[in-house]
């Protein structure tokens, strides 16, 4: 035994049972392992595999068999805690000595004798910055949760060590700071269909909800802001929708809701204890006594319900989860699928679980399930991310029209309503019709709407001012139908929509 090992993490270990690999997975650590013995010293991989897929497993038999044909250490980089401590148990299962490094592992004891060690990136770059031989003789970095940019301050000091970066979305955290630039390959594996198919995840039955997202802001980070969503699914109607989503679908059911803000995920808590409902709210401000109380709680109560804020995404895994919702909207795919993959453990008696969308998610990501060339994603990040929705169009695409008072003043909006130009357009569609039927379509709905009130044509020319926004945002909806939104194109399109409604007005009102 090694001088000093911690008898209470052998206690611990014992109770922890080593995961087996499944088949696809022992193919796995072949593979990035011989990927390093081909290329060399100074090349580093990114691996891509769903959550759920078995990453900690994977990577842990990796150092495993690193350790023992090359004799040198390996490094596990983490951002959380809680993923040193689950890493620690599964290395620690199959044989593998090893120590994690929190804030009060200052320095390492010379009699200690360990092959693999486990650190947060902020306290090991902390020691680094002291001494940059804190870990010596480390041939290879294994870096979970590799999307994270944080970790990148830690690459300087292992230049010559390989670096394996896994992750379930290979996309930078951040877009300035694409992963190509920090790893010479990726490599797919299982995708979550082929995982579903096989047996190792639970397959999402999906319940999408329209929501009206206006009043949503998009912060620096390329997501949507905290305040305004506290500002969206606050509010009392959302709250009623969140319920109304829950007692179609999911009663019953073992479920973690995600939220945006703390207040939200509190208003989510009261309104389900109003109805009787088990329900508890977590979020991190909780200390870890607590977290551990409502997460035990949770884990032992059949069809407790677990409203959540930002904390359980990553480093959390309670397989007898039903249905999850997400009671919020995001631009991340990353934060979508971590969402997601918390419900997709597999069980024997749990082949399924529901999800629930309240925030256009499924829409602006596509199923959960869906298949997603990850390559070109690695490759090309800025052209994956175009490919999708643009930042000021995704809001103004989904959600309803507002009008100001003005407008609501002067005009009868019923008759603008009655009018919905997306569903005009599938429909001439589906009826052999040209979709720039809709188009014109739209033009005589707001020329009615006009002519309703107009005393005179220059009475028409105001309101027809007063109603720029609308013009334009229903010629929005129709470049998106058509997949063709450059800005010239927009541009021909809004003065030639304005020209022929103002000289239709100037037909029927010039005389009066």
């Amino acid at each position: 035994m090694y001088p000093n090992f911690d008898k209470e993490k052998m206690i611990d270990t014992e109770l922890y049972k080593a995961k087996t690999l499944y088949p696809f997975q022992e193919i796995t650590v072949k593979g990035i392992l011989n990927e390093f013995e081909e290329n060399g010293e100074n090349f580093n991989l990114l691996f891509q595999l769903p959550t759920g897929g078995g990453k900690t497993v994977i990577f842990s038999e990796i150092a495993k068999e690193y350790i023992a044909r090359s004799g040198k250490r390996v490094l596990i980089l983490t951002h959380r805690i809680e993923l040193s401590v689950q890493t620690s148990k599964q290395l620690s299962a199959i044989g593998v000595q090893n120590k994690v490094i929190n804030s009060e592992v200052k320095k390492l004891d010379p009699e200690e004798d360990y092959n693999c060690y486990i650190a947060m990136v902020e306290t090991l770059n902390n020691r680094l910055h002291d001494d940059e031989n804190f870990i010596e003789n480390v041939g290879l970095v294994i870096v979970d949760e590799a999307h994270y940019n944080s970790f990148r301050k830690i690459f300087q000091f292992y230049l010559d060590a390989n670096i394996l970066g896994v992750t379930a979305t290979p996309l930078s955290s951040n877009k300035a700071l694409p992963l190509n630039d920090n790893y010479n390959k990726l490599m797919v594996g299982e995708c979550i269909a082929s995982l579903i198919e096989k047996g190792y995840l639970s397959d999402a039955e999906t319940f999408t909800y329209d929501v009206n997202l206006h009043g949503l802001k998009i912060g620096s980070n390329g997501d949507f802001t905290v305040s305004s969503s506290e500002m969206v699914y606050g509010n009392y109607f959302m709250q009623e929708k969140l319920l109304f989503a829950y007692e179609e679908v999911a009663v019953g059911n073992k479920t973690l809701i995600f939220n945006s803000g703390i207040e939200t995920s509190i208003r989510v808590e009261e309104t389900f204890k109003k109805r009787g409902y088990k329900i508890r709210h977590l979020d991190s401000t909780f200390s870890e006594k607590d977290r551990k109380d409502v997460l035990h709680w949770f884990k032992t109560t059949p069809d407790a319900i677990l409203s959540s804020v930002g904390i359980l995404t990553t480093g959390f895994d309670e397989p007898t989860v039903q249905t999850i919702i997400l009671n919020r909207a995001t631009r991340s795919l990353t934060l979508y699928h971590q969402m997601i993959g918390r419900g997709s453990r597999k069980l024997p008696n749990k082949s399924t679980f529901k999800l629930i969308d309240l925030g256009n998610n499924v829409r602006r990501f596509g199923l959960w399930q869906d298949y997603i060339n990850w390559q070109d994603a690695f490759k090309f990040p800025d052209r994956f991310l175009e490919s999708r929705l643009s930042e000021g169009d995704d809001v103004e695409f989904e959600v309803e029209f507002e009008f100001n008072r003005a407008v609501r003043d002067r005009l009868s909006t019923t008759i603008l309503d009655s009018f919905n130009l997306k569903d005009v357009y599938y429909e001439h569609q589906d009826n052999g019709i040209k979709g720039k039927q809709a188009v014109d379509d739209s033009l005589e709905n707001h020329y009615k709407a006009i002519m309703e009130v107009a005393t005179d044509f220059y009475d028409g020319l105001e309101l027809l001012e007063m109603l720029n926004e609308h013009i334009e945002y229903r010629l929005k909806q129709y470049t998106k139908c058509i997949a063709k939104s450059t800005p010239n194109y927009f541009k021909f399109l809004m003065e030639t929509y304005v020209r022929q409604l103002r000289h239709k007005l100037r037909e029927n009102l010039e005389d009066e």
